[in-house]
């Protein structure tokens, strides 16, 4: 039964930071982007939340990915009055997303989905052997 547990935990930690990765790959992706209109507000970067569950089949707790918020940060203003973009004033509004920040989470990120991989690749291991040594 705890084989079973640590599985499941293992599984919603993936699960979670796979979320957690598609909202950063947004936040890549759109760290260049500007507004439609001139003056109008750009993307605006998203921070994944996590939250905490009971699985009370398993009576463990599991993670799950929680609200996606918007990151209240002021955009970057760059002046460029010959981009469509551009207010009256000739300012430019970037999305609030740093590339080099969002890198280090996607790593972060990564690192996280790799040992719950890891957690679970052991699982598999323990069991397997459990069982050859019951058929033995």
């Amino acid at each position: 039964m705890d084989f079973l547990k640590t599985m499941t935990i293992a599984a919603s930690g993936l699960k979670a930071q796979a979320g957690r990765m598609r909202v950063i790959s947004e936040n890549i992706a759109n760290a260049d982007s500007v507004a439609t209109s001139p003056g109008a507000d750009p993307y605006r970067r998203k921070i994944a939340t996590f939250n905490t569950e009971l699985d009370r089949s398993l009576d463990a707790k599991v993670v799950s990915l929680g609200r996606v918020a918007n990151d209240k940060s002021d955009f970057r203003i760059k002046y460029e009055p010959g981009n469509p973009s551009a207010d009256a004033d000739g300012n430019v509004k970037y999305p609030n997303v740093n590339s080099l920040v969002e890198m280090t989470d996607m790593r972060d990120a990564q690192r996280s989905y790799e040992a719950n991989i890891n957690v679970i690749s052991a699982t598999r291991r323990m069991i397997q052997r459990t069982l050859d040594i019951l058929k033995a």
